[in-house]
């Protein structure tokens, strides 16, 4: 049953079926497996040595080990967002976004689209390596859940990509209309608000920032990947 927010005439002229993929940015996914092979091979002969070598440490090869499982997640992780980080999938009516190695869905329902800002780690690095390039965000939310999600422009394929993504996003979010609904959360999207917005992916992409920004200070580095962001609840009204 459609609720009173919802708007029956824009509901009617978005997609009724297929499922449009984001994948993620082809130079991130490309310098998490070149950073991610070597620290592979490292940890695993690391690991070998200690546990069978002449110096044998079963604590520091029990440390090897868990660096070689991690390193191998990391890069088992870019084929799964190599197909997509972000989809919108019409025929479930639900938006899904891909976060480490869980599956997030946003029912349009109670899903919301907005513009984002960088959190404060991501402004001071911006701030100190300037690469001239902008980033743009995005948030994207269920306005019935205390967590949003966050990508931005670098976080994807291309900037057509994140065009497009930013473009669907906010026609489903405007035709169903669930901020407008009275239980929905409030979030105070002012520029003073930035803190609010924190990333925690950003220790999962920290190599990717550092990597990708010495190998090529002037294109399209790491942004936040999907970043759980804190929100203040504001009185209804």
């Amino acid at each position: 049953m459609a609720s009173d927010y919802e708007d029956s005439a824009k509901i009617a002229a978005l997609p009724t079926e297929g499922v449009h993929c984001f994948p993620a940015n082809g130079k991130k996914i490309r310098i998490r497996r070149i950073v991610s092979i070597p620290l592979m091979l490292a940890f695993f002969s690391l690991a070998f040595f200690f546990l069978f070598g002449k110096t044998q440490n079963i604590v520091i090869a029990c440390f090897a080990l868990c660096a070689f499982i991690i390193t191998v997640l990391y890069f088992a992780q870019t084929f799964l967002i190599e197909k997509y980080r972000v989809a919108i999938d019409y025929d479930e009516k639900k938006v899904v976004l891909r976060y480490r190695y869980s599956l997030i869905a946003l029912p349009f329902s109670s899903f919301d689209a907005r513009e984002g800002v960088p959190d404060k780690a991501e402004a001071l690095l911006d701030s100190a390596i300037h690469t001239g390039t902008k980033n743009d965000y995005i948030i994207l939310d269920n306005v019935f859940t205390d967590v949003c999600f966050q990508t931005s422009l670098k976080d994807l394929a291309s900037k057509e990509e994140f065009l497009k993504l930013k473009e669907e996003a906010f026609a489903i979010a405007d035709a169903y209309g669930a901020r407008n609904s009275d239980k929905a959360i409030r979030v105070a999207n002012a520029p003073s608000n930035q803190s609010q917005v924190k990333a925690d992916g950003t220790r999962e992409e920290s190599i990717d920032d550092i990597v990708s920004r010495a190998l090529d200070n002037e294109s399209d580095t790491d942004a936040d990947a999907f970043g759980d962001a804190s929100r203040s609840n504001e009185d209804n009204k």
